[in-house]
């Protein structure tokens, strides 16, 4: 593989794609919208509380959102969208190898989803320099998302060489970023409550018919009728009911960007133990969804008035992290998916599909 021949091939390509004006037009929009986010961030969360840090993580999802949107029609046909303009076969007939193509329309279609990053840095130094971040937040969270966006590049290039029609191609690409997105947590719902087992509650109360009206066991009262709450019987009920078994399908989500880009990010917890921004909160989901429902639990009101749980840092001790697996299978994806549009791309070609354009 030659360096100066895979930097042409990348070079032609983004000079298409800036000679665009369609593409301006896109970036101004998205500029647009993170403004207006920014405003309404700002408006909604108090700075000094980490509202900061709720804006940073809503323009990173965001972003990596508009790049799963929109990078599978910039990367989709950047292969057979060539073959159907007569323009790949005189670049195939020269010194530049198949693997040089592919791979430099790839590098190509990932620069251009990092335009969109550039685009959103002026607000993320904002967010930064506003409040106060963790430094690893920052780097773990934007080097993922660079990631990302290579692997959504990846996974377009490589169907765009695979499949012959370029409007098939698109529509491929973004049934494999959905299937990632949304078909990861439609599989997380249903098999979790597919997979469902017993569980047994037990409820100790006080007898709140024995509770004359007006009166509130649980504070204190001048009234001298009101009683105290070891001067009330209390009563036990137990029933079954059945729990859905979300940590036996949580690995499902694994794979989904949005999972993988919060699970890498370093968690951030306030006073209470409880997420402070949107990376912690989906974080904490998929770590509560590993902890397995317990097959008997009880409650009992009648010693305490109030019962004071567990602070969702203390919730989540002892669970794993999954982004590095999860970005382990998409990268094997994308890798394959390059491999076999390589293959398929190499010429001279045995077979092609009816109707394929050569030259």
């Amino acid at each position: 593989m030659n360096a100066r021949r895979l930097g042409t091939v990348i070079g032609i390509d983004l000079r298409q794609r800036v000679r665009s004006v369609g593409w301006y037009v896109l970036l101004g929009i998205f500029a647009v919208i993170l403004l207006a986010l920014l405003t309404l961030s700002f408006s909604s969360f108090s700075l000094s509380t980490g509202g900061n840090g709720w804006f940073y993580s809503l323009v990173i999802m965001f972003v990596l959102l508009l790049v799963l949107l929109v990078s599978p029609t910039l990367s989709g046909s950047a292969v057979n969208g060539d073959r159907d303009t007569a323009t790949l076969a005189p670049v195939q007939v020269t010194l530049v190898t198949t693997t040089e193509i592919v791979l430099g329309k790839f590098l190509a279609a990932w620069i251009s989803g990092l335009a969109f990053l550039v685009v959103a840095l002026p607000f993320l130094v904002v967010a930064t320099f506003i409040g106060e971040l963790n430094p690893a937040v920052i780097a773990s969270s934007l080097g993922i998302l660079v990631l990302e966006v290579g692997v959504v590049a990846a996974i377009g290039v490589g169907v765009s060489a695979i499949v012959a029609r370029p409007v098939f191609s698109v529509a491929t690409t973004y049934l494999l970023v959905a299937a990632l997105t949304l078909g990861t947590l439609i599989a997380f719902g249903l098999g979790g409550t597919a997979l469902r087992t017993e569980q047994t509650i037990t409820t100790r109360d006080l007898d709140w018919n024995a509770v004359p009206a007006g009166c509130d066991p649980y504070t204190e009262n001048d009234a001298t009728e009101c009683p105290r709450p070891d001067e009330i019987g209390c009563t036990t009920s137990t029933y079954t009911t059945e729990v859905p078994r979300f940590d036996r399908v949580w690995g499902v989500l694994a794979a989904n960007p949005f999972v993988i880009l919060a699970d890498a990010t370093p968690p951030t917890y306030d006073q209470y133990g409880n997420p402070s921004d949107l990376f912690s909160q989906i974080a904490t989901g998929v770590r509560l969804a590993q902890i397995p429902p317990e097959t008997a639990q009880s409650y009992d009101y009648c010693a305490n008035g109030s019962l004071e749980g567990r602070s969702t840092e203390e919730q989540i001790a002892g669970t794993v992290p999954s982004w590095f697996v999860g970005l382990f299978l998409q990268l094997v994806l994308a890798g394959g998916l390059l491999a076999w549009g390589i293959a398929r791309t190499r010429t001279p070609a045995r077979r092609l599909p009816p109707g394929t354009r050569i030259a």
